[in-house]
């Protein structure tokens, strides 16, 4: 068995999109959404290890107190997993774009009124131009400044994170994870 694998990205400096995936992956190892259990675990471990390689002095006391100051603060809702949205605000994400993304969706009824706005041919997916005009747009409402290999790296990524079927557009139940 080889080494152990340390997460991509996890240094504590801005993360693009794309790389807030891979340490998303890298954690969420049961693909289920969450980091919970032994991901956490192995979550916390590899933060307090970059803190310290960052020189940030953490706190003296049991890892288990840290961690379960850590959750208290970052657990919004308590369930003792972190979520997709909670990990971005821990991790410095690049102009916290995953959350925007949640955020102008948060209901369902916004989310169908979004689908139906932005699967212009009706096909019942939004392909990647459609998704591409959806982030550019939710870009805009949020005051985000983007060029176009930004927007192209965040239609990807959105892809990489929900097209579960690999076949380059989203269907309805895979947005709406």
């Amino acid at each position: 068995m080889a080494g152990p694998q340390h997460a991509p990205h996890l240094h504590l400096a801005e993360l693009t999109a794309s790389q807030f995936l891979d340490v998303w992956r890298h954690f969420d190892t049961d693909g289920n959404g969450y980091i919970e259990g032994k991901e956490l675990e192995n979550f916390f471990q590899e933060l307090e290890s970059a803190r310290k390689g960052a020189g940030v002095d953490s706190k003296n006391g049991s890892l288990g107190d840290k961690m379960k100051e850590f959750m208290h603060k970052y657990d919004k809702n308590a369930d003792g997993k972190i979520e997709m949205a909670e990990l971005a605000q821990i991790l410095p994400t690049e102009e916290n774009f995953l959350l925007c993304f949640r955020q102008h969706v948060g209901s369902s009824s916004e989310f169908m009124e979004a689908w139906r706005r932005y699967d212009t041919d009706r096909s019942g997916y939004i392909e990647a131009n459609e998704l591409k005009g959806f982030l550019s747009d939710l870009l805009k409402k949020a005051n985000r400044p983007y060029d176009e290999p930004k927007l192209q790296e965040y239609t990807q990524t959105i892809l990489r994170m929900f097209d579960m079927n690999g076949d380059g557009k989203l269907g309805l139940s895979e947005m709406s994870r």
